[in-house]
């Protein structure tokens, strides 16, 4: 439980647990759970808004209420990548702009796309509305567990995700992941495109990492988190729309 806790602490706002509960060693299992509590709270808020406003208002609400509930943790993550990766820097270029607090415009603009795409997305959800807002959300945060098993981390002398990487993670603590996995069965053949799109994109992500500057940081966890879950939502539609 104080794993758990721990991991609820460190992604999200949540009033729980005793203050600055902290175990990197043991919680990052438990982040696609977390995920799926994320999840739950924002399916119960738009149900709550669209007893009140239509869905293309509903869903910007869901949107924002996704940013406040989380800290907007792994938008700044977005933001500091992107102003750190998408260009032609060398790796400790890239490494130096990631750990400055500023935004540039590279971040301004890749928050803002991933932002609109989620809104998008989610004011296109119809069927499994509230099942998908509960776990596209886990499996963005599941994501950062293939980050932390398969790329090292790129800063030796410490920084936000230091501590996740202090231990090899065994496959073993992959097991959140089986719940929105198992959830997906509700979905139908959605559920194999959504399953299918996860990997693809996890597996793209983590490649493009490798090879732009061979490690993995905080920030890029951050930012393949935000990707995923955008992604996830418009490919979901676009599944709908092939109906």
């Amino acid at each position: 439980m104080k794993s758990l806790i721990a991991a609820i602490q460190f992604i999200t706002i949540l009033p729980v647990g005793k203050p600055g509960t902290f175990e990197p060693k043991r919680m990052a299992q438990f982040f696609p759970l977390v995920g799926i509590i994320i999840g739950l709270l924002v399916s119960a808020f738009d149900m709550a808004v669209l007893q009140l406003w239509p869905k293309p208002v509903a869903s910007l609400l869901d949107v924002i209420f996704l940013a406040v509930i989380t800290g907007a943790f792994h938008l700044d993550g977005l933001a500091d990548t992107a102003d750190g990766l998408l260009g032609h820097r060398i790796k400790e270029d890239a490494l130096t702009i990631m750990k400055d607090s500023r935004i540039g415009v590279m971040g301004l603009v890749a928050v803002v796309c991933v932002l609109a795409i989620k809104w998008v997305g989610i004011a296109s959800l119809d069927v499994h509305r509230s099942l998908l807002l509960v776990i596209i959300p886990a499996y963005a945060r599941g994501s950062i567990l293939f980050g932390i098993r398969f790329l090292k981390y790129g800063r030796p002398e410490g920084g936000t995700g230091h501590d996740l990487f202090s231990d090899s993670l065994k496959i073993s603590a992959f097991w959140g992941l089986l719940i929105p996995v198992a959830l997906s069965f509700f979905l139908g053949w959605r559920g194999v495109l959504l399953n299918l799109t996860f990997i693809i994109i996890t597996a793209l992500i983590l490649l493009y990492y490798k090879k732009r500057i061979g490690c993995i940081t905080g920030d890029m966890l951050g930012a393949m988190t935000e990707v995923i879950e955008s992604m996830l939502f418009l490919i979901v539609i676009a599944g709908s729309a092939l109906c």
